[in-house]
């Protein structure tokens, strides 16, 4: 997977990473992102999300540095690697500083666009770069101790020029003794012209093996609401359903600028249900799950 595209591209452009950490208590998550809007103005940006809130960080693009082949972003004096990252940010009502350690990542088996990743015209590519790894170390947020000892990571990424108007998303790898992992989305996915199709990507690893719906594989959505997905591929069935949650504002890329508002819950309780061949294979409830819809 290439890892940074702007170097490649002219216009509307946007490239993000999400990386986020838990505990048995705590969820933070942060997003560093380079973006270009359709008049050609360049700029960067840390949004950071946490149980307590979110914040936004702004950068020049001269502060911005990306490797185009491995994972190393720089912005700053933040510093986001497959070993960790070192944060130094401080904005209106946020500080936080600290380092945090990796452990191996645990990518998916294969490219999560498979095939569409050389569609013509897709608005927000998406990639995985672990489902799950080890974290250690300690962050610093507003004077409060954020403990890793261990935690659980999460990492993946965005790049195209917007997001999609309508979409669901969710993401959880904290299940207390249950080795489980899982990320789904589903979205109306435009191309080129007025064409436009429901699309949905999910991966559900569990005891170490990876189970894969996707539109490509055909998958199809046939519940996406404010509360609940619902996806189908052949004999699989995966339901996620918000019971509750406390969504709070991001901003999100429209056509490369950064002026769109959604609102994720950073750490949220989630039911997720998993069927293979008739039989249920999980049925899973976690409060520190990843929940995001929008339709705007």
């Amino acid at each position: 997977m290439k890892q940074f595209h702007g170097q490649q591209t002219k216009g509307a452009f946007f490239e993000g990473w999400y990386l986020r950490q838990q505990n048995g208590r705590d969820t933070i998550a942060v997003i560093p992102a380079f973006h270009r809007d359709a008049r050609g103005c360049a700029s960067a940006s840390i949004q950071v999300i946490s149980d307590e809130g979110s914040w936004n960080i702004p950068f020049s693009a001269q502060d911005f540095h990306a490797d185009a082949e491995s994972f190393c972003v720089r912005l700053g004096k933040n510093f986001f690697r497959p070993s960790g990252l070192c944060l130094d940010l401080e904005g209106p009502g946020l500080r936080l500083e600290g380092s945090l350690r990796y452990g191996p990542f645990t990518p998916p088996q294969g490219d999560v666009m498979g095939p569409f990743r050389f569609l013509p015209g897709m608005e927000c590519c998406h990639g995985v770069l672990s489902l799950s790894h080890r974290v250690e170390g300690r962050l610093i947020l507003n004077g409060r101790n954020l403990d890793f000892f261990p935690g659980t990571g999460y990492l993946e990424k965005d790049w195209g020029s917007s997001f999609p108007q309508a979409y669901l998303w969710t993401q959880c790898n904290r299940f207390g003794p249950v080795d489980c992992s899982i990320f789904a989305a589903a979205a109306r996915i435009p191309l080129t012209g007025k064409v436009a199709f429901p699309g949905c990507i999910a991966c559900v690893r569990l005891g170490g093996r990876e189970y894969r719906l996707a539109t490509y594989r055909g998958g199809r959505v046939e519940v996406m609401s404010p509360r609940s997905l619902l996806l189908r591929q052949g004999d699989q069935i995966l339901r996620a359903d918000l019971l509750e949650g406390r969504p709070l504002p991001l901003l999100a890329p429209a056509l490369g600028g950064m002026t769109r508002t959604i609102h994720e819950s950073a750490a949220c309780r989630v039911r997720y249900r998993f069927r293979k061949g008739g039989r249920l294979l999980l049925d899973l409830t976690s409060r520190q799950a990843g929940f995001e819809w929008s339709r705007s």
